[in-house]
């Protein structure tokens, strides 16, 4: 239960961090609500999660999550310029999430 926590977590990271920016430093209501009410959500859904997964792990796969969907969103949406060499890097984050999550599972 806890990973899921984490990547429903590291999912809200990707909202937040989008709706940070769509807020123009706080200028525009509803992208600035967006953002607190991401934020509390994420960092509960981490806090909790790392009372069963070991905090290095942890984050890195938060932070990975997050990271990589926000990118993934900003190419998507175009205001993020797309190239093979981002792609590539984009695919080699996920196998170091998803190997994260692997050897954790071994180590237990």
């Amino acid at each position: 239960m806890s990973w899921m926590i984490l990547i429903v977590s590291g999912v809200l990271e990707a909202v937040w961090a989008t709706a940070l920016g769509k807020s123009e430093g706080f200028t525009k209501l509803v992208p600035s609500i967006v953002f607190g009410v991401a934020l509390l959500l994420s960092m509960g859904g981490l806090a909790l999660a790392l009372r069963e997964i070991p905090t290095g792990t942890g984050y890195a796969v938060w932070v990975g999550i997050g990271a990589t969907l926000t990118v993934v969103y900003a190419m998507i949406t175009g205001t993020e310029p797309v190239n093979l060499v981002k792609v590539l890097l984009i695919l080699g984050l996920l196998g170091c999430i998803v190997g994260l999550k692997l050897v954790s599972d071994a180590g237990h």
